[in-house]
């Protein structure tokens, strides 16, 4: 018997895109995401709340989530993340600006408590635990997400093989852009702003390519009707589901590393934040293959 277990490609909807971009200060990074379609913006550097910024906001038919409000929280933006994405609204982007500020706070916070105990990058534990959350609910959500980030200095060899600066990145978790769709540098150009694709999963959007930084550009290379469509809510896990999995476990003799299998599937750190379909599946699974080794 194969022990195969791959199946045929499945059909499946496109899915809004998950944006990270980065430049200098005053580049329009802000500016032009607040142009996306009913934007739920979290501002942890506080520059969104000028009275340009707020208007844009509310002629999008968006909301702002700011300092005074929790934004400098890595609790308070997982919370706010998991209610847009598992209840009923009328938002349909997401915007943290930026992900370099919460990042680095996380960072100082812990390395403060550390103190010299601080040692082998320790003090980026917590930060990348609530970035890898992060990243978790981002890829469930049926939103367009940017992620905004401050632009540093990118090291490497040059081409006398010496350490130098060889361009620029995003400054924050450094395995971020490998978890989204797509990763744009924005720049100035004259009078216009510009965006370089450095990294991109995306049909439509080629690695070192440059293309005009503005929603209407975007939007014709990906898709108005996606950016623009209804958002659909996940469904979580039911109590009776948990109930039942809870009696399942302590009833069935469950395989190691079963549960930690489910998860990492699902992009869930519980059973409680995992998909009801995919909960579904799993206690059937336990049903038609594992009782047979009931305890």
């Amino acid at each position: 018997m194969s022990k195969l277990k791959a199946v045929e490609p499945e059909k499946t909807t496109p899915s809004k895109p998950k944006v990270l971009i980065f430049g200098k200060p005053g580049v329009g990074k802000t500016f032009t995401s607040l142009d996306f379609p009913n934007v739920y913006f979290i501002d942890t550097e506080g520059g969104a709340d000028l009275p340009h910024y707020q208007a844009k906001l509310k002629a999008s038919g968006g909301a702002y989530l700011g300092v005074e409000q929790g934004s400098l929280s890595f609790d308070v933006v997982l919370e706010q993340i998991e209610a847009l994405a598992t209840e009923k609204h009328g938002f349909k982007t997401l915007v943290i600006d930026s992900v370099s500020k919460i990042f680095s706070l996380e960072v100082a916070k812990e390395a403060e408590r550390l103190g010299d105990k601080d040692a082998f990058g320790a003090s980026k534990k917590p930060a990348v635990a609530y970035m890898r959350r992060l990243i978790s609910w981002l890829t469930r959500i049926d939103m367009n997400v940017i992620l905004i980030a401050h632009e540093k200095d990118l090291y490497g060899l040059d081409e006398k093989k010496q350490r130098n600066v060889i361009g620029v990145t995003f400054d924050a978790y450094d395995k971020l852009e490998y978890e989204l769709h797509l990763c744009l540098n924005v720049f100035k150009q004259g009078p216009g702003r510009k965006a370089r694709v450095t990294k991109s999963r995306l049909e439509g959007f080629k690695d070192a390519e440059v293309i005009e930084w503005s929603y209407d550009a975007f939007a014709e290379k990906f898709g108005r009707d996606i950016l623009e469509g209804e958002v659909k809510a996940v469904e979580l896990a039911t109590p009776e589901q948990l109930e039942e999995l809870k009696h399942l476990f302590e009833t069935v003799k469950i395989p190691d590393g079963f549960e930690e299998s489910c998860f990492k599937k699902a992009k869930c750190e519980s059973w409680a934040d995992m998909d009801r379909d995919k909960v579904s599946k799993a206690i059937n699974h336990i049903k038609t293959n594992l009782m047979k080794g009931t305890k």
